[in-house]
């Protein structure tokens, strides 16, 4: 696999090509076919009006749409992305244009080029992508507002002003006094645009199957020729040789500027493409994108655009979303659809010079307001990056495009330093000793709350410091050992205990670390994925675990204290737990569960022994659980390859009993009823590969031993009675989701995350704990949740 690539999403194959002439060869390039017909005829009507957004010649719009079509398409490195004239770059080209005029930004159009393709030629792509996507969204809703104030006023018959608060302070007079035809036209665009895809399906036929930017733009020509409105129309070129219009080279003086200038589109063009292409992979099954290949692609076609006279490309994701869902499958989609402009524009030219200026304004209009997308700020919302979006948004409405970019970088900067650095101080008393405890990254942006808190502590009393800190900087250092100083001089005693790097003791006597420490406590990893680990782990496993207790003891005991001292007399799990013992599955792990929390009854292949079975460890776990610690659920959890459904499979409960595994036969013959509800009787194990076969198995073994659990008197008593619950559980270990059994459709179905649900239910933890301490939802038999 190529180092840019993305790879294929876990568990989804990539597609492979096919030999030529097969018949998915055959209807793969039908789709494409198809597919680039959609695309094309979203793709006209799009590049004319951003063309007339950025006051450059209509043609320009359908050469960069040509271009990267087919230039793009082919050396791409995208299944499916779109190329083009794109919005995000409208403001750039606009002040370009009225500063050095159209040929030299042709000039700068064909540099960015050159510089995406040296970009793309070294192999930095990724870096493009350390912008955060805050700062783009918010730029590219802040060039919305922009477009979408500036050709209102085409829409209603006057011109744009120079500036958004221009526009925003004429737009009342220019509402008021103009009435005109173009004022019509602008509305029936709009109005098209807005309630096409809500229009019902009738029988097959769906509206959203014609592009809506078609339709509209479609039926306000027309109307406006039959009905002989006065607008003004498209104007194209008479022939080739008039429509290049290509780079000059620009005054001396200028090059400082250009150069700027050839950053600024570099930069836009480069990181709304490979944004676009990593947004668009999600939405298909293909080959994930190769991103220095597309940033070589999105170069080659920024060169050949600009030198014949052609806007800036960029990917853009409102073609590519239309390219994917209209059924594309290759980049042959792509290069088709910039075949067909192309034909269009010459032999149709004089079709395209119906379509009214207004109609495009009305488009521009409309996919201005879309750019402001209400989805990405609440999704920032969630990430604490609201603002940055914000600020840059009215950075570049109402500044300028660099100015409101940096302006949002430079937050987005300030939040994530304010994140890195954070700090948490806690102090209490505990048997005469003042306990502080400091958790984070001590910086000299944590001092001056540090110190505070140090004052705070009375002269001559007992201290024990406890840094709970991955990084400590040289004022840190100095903060605390004045401090310590101080109070020792006073009478005072400070112990100071370091969980992690000995950050103090070393800037004491030594150099401290170069950098942030990896922190240590519960992390999950295994062992073997840990620094200098994989080693002890064959030479001594012991010592491993000796060590991990004396990392529990260091970084969590003191915390877990008073939680596990209410729970040393009495404990009320909400479920009995049944689970494999395979050492992947960590129950507390996929259900973020706690001590108390879960009963649990590990074997292997989660299986439940008939009730009156011989053997009654796993009968007398569950007799327990329900009527001592009267649990009011049972969850019954398999998972993905597990081992023992594997020798299920193969049959190892069969044959002669052998000394080494009498045992495991006599444990895995509880499972025959498994491969019986599974249709391995059938055969209908035998033809499937053999991770789908085990999946099939592991969860028909589920439903299995929830039947059985129904055999236990006392449990089929409970349940009857209402007091108790039976649920199955299937971990996907490739995946790491969890699935829950649907009992109606004896399907699983992963469980949605908190991002997927509209409004999140709450945790029963939190629910316990609302109005109360921890301490106090944690004790008692009343607290515990209800399922």
């Amino acid at each position: 696999m190529r180092n840019d690539a993305q790879g294929a999403p876990p568990g989804r194959p990539e597609t492979t090509s096919e030999r030529p002439g097969t018949h998915t060869d055959r209807k793969g390039v039908a789709a494409d076919f198809g597919a680039s017909l959609v695309v094309f005829l979203v793709a006209v009507p799009l590049s004319l009006g951003i063309a007339v957004a950025s006051g450059a010649p209509l043609i320009a719009g359908i050469i960069a749409a040509i271009v990267g079509g087919i230039v793009a398409g082919l050396v791409g490195g995208s299944v499916v992305q779109v190329s083009g004239p794109a919005a995000g770059l409208t403001i750039i080209v606009a002040d370009l244009i009225m500063t050095y005029g159209w040929r030299v930004t042709c000039l700068i159009t064909l540099l960015a080029g050159l510089v995406q393709l040296a970009l793309g030629a070294f192999r930095i792509a990724r870096a493009a992508l350390a912008v955060s996507p805050a700062v783009v969204h918010g730029m590219l809703a802040g060039v919305g507002v922009t477009i979408a104030l500036a050709q209102l006023h085409v829409v209603l018959g006057g011109a744009p002003q120079s500036s958004a608060l221009a526009n925003i302070a004429d737009l009342p007079e220019q509402i008021a006094h103009n009435h005109t035809a173009a004022v019509a036209v602008g509305v029936i665009t709009i109005a098209i645009m807005f309630g096409w895809n809500r229009l019902p399906t009738i029988g097959k036929v769906r509206p959203g199957m014609i592009p809506a930017a078609l339709v509209a733009v479609g039926t306000a020509t027309v109307i406006a020729t039959l009905g002989r409105w006065e607008v003004e129309t498209v104007a194209l070129p008479s022939s080739l040789a008039d429509a290049w219009n290509g780079p000059m080279l620009p005054e001396a003086g200028q090059w400082h500027g250009i150069a700027l200038a050839v950053a600024a589109v570099a930069m836009v063009a480069s990181v709304e493409s490979l944004l676009a292409a990593i947004a668009v992979d999600r939405l298909h099954t293909g080959r994930r994108v190769q991103l220095n290949r597309e940033l070589c692609g999105q170069g080659a076609a920024n060169t050949v655009s600009g030198a014949l006279g052609g806007l800036p490309i960029a990917g853009v994701i409102v073609r590519s979303t239309a390219n994917v869902r209209a059924g594309a499958r290759s980049p042959l989609s792509t290069i088709l659809h910039g075949v067909w402009i192309l034909l269009f524009v010459a032999f149709f030219a004089h079709v395209v010079e119906l379509i009214p200026m207004p109609a495009l304004a009305a488009l521009l209009v409309f996919i201005g307001v879309q750019m402001v997308s209400l989805a990405h700020l609440r999704d920032l919302r969630k990430h604490h990056e609201a603002s940055v979006y914000l600020v840059t948004l009215f950075g570049v409405v109402f500044i300028g495009l660099l100015e409101g970019v940096f302006i949002g970088f430079a937050l987005a900067m300030i939040v994530s330093l304010r994140r890195l650095t954070k700090l948490t101080v806690v102090t209490e008393e505990r048997a005469g000793r003042v306990h502080v405890t400091v958790h984070g990254s001590l910086t000299f942006l944590g001092v001056p709350r540090l110190a505070h808190v140090l004052r705070t502590i009375p002269e001559g009393s007992s201290v024990d410091l406890d840094l709970h800190v991955d990084f400590m900087d040289h004022a840190a250092f100095e903060a605390i050992h004045a401090w310590r100083v101080d109070h020792e001089r006073t009478g005072g005693s400070v112990d100071i205990d370091e969980v992690h790097e000995n950050w103090y003791a070393r800037s004491s006597e030594r150099s401290a670390p170069a950098a942030k420490t990896i922190p240590k406590g519960r992390w999950w990893a295994p062992w073997d994925m840990r620094r200098d680990s994989g080693a002890d782990l064959a030479v001594n496993p012991l010592g491993l675990l000796t060590a991990g207790a004396r990392e529990y003891h260091a970084s969590t005991a003191d915390r877990m204290r008073a939680v596990m001292s209410r729970l040393s007399h009495r404990h009320n799990p909400t479920a009995l737990f049944i689970t494999c013992a395979d050492s992947r599955v960590v129950p507390n792990l996929i259900t973020a569960s706690g001590p108390g929390d879960l009963f649990t009854l590990r074997n292997m292949g989660n299986l439940v022994p008939r009730h009156g079975s011989a053997d009654g460890s796993a009968g007398a776990a569950v007799e327990y659980a329900v009527n001592v610690l009267r649990v009011p659920s049972i969850v019954v959890c398999g998972h993905s390859h597990c081992g023992a459904m594997r020798a299920l499979a193969e049959g190892a409960h069969e044959g002669p009993v052998e000394e080494e595994t009498s045992h495991i036969r006599r444990w895995l013959a509880n499972g025959q009823g498994s491969l019986r509800r599974a249709g391995a009787d059938h055969g209908e194990l035998a033809g499937l590969p053999a991770s789908e076969a085990l999946r099939r198995l592991a969860q028909a073994n589920v439903i299995e031993q929830l039947g059985n659990l129904m055999g236990y008197p006392v449990v089929r008593e409970r349940v009857e009675s209402g007091q108790l619950t039976l649920s199955g559980m299937y971990y996907d270990l490739e995946t790491a989701k969890v699935h829950l059994l649907d009992a109606e459709t004896g399907e699983f179905s992963p469980v949605q995350g908190v991002q997927d649900v509209p409004e999140a239910v709450p945790h029963p933890r939190e629910e316990a704990a609302e109005g109360q301490s921890l301490d106090e939802s944690s004790s008692g038999a009343s607290s515990r949740p209800s399922c």
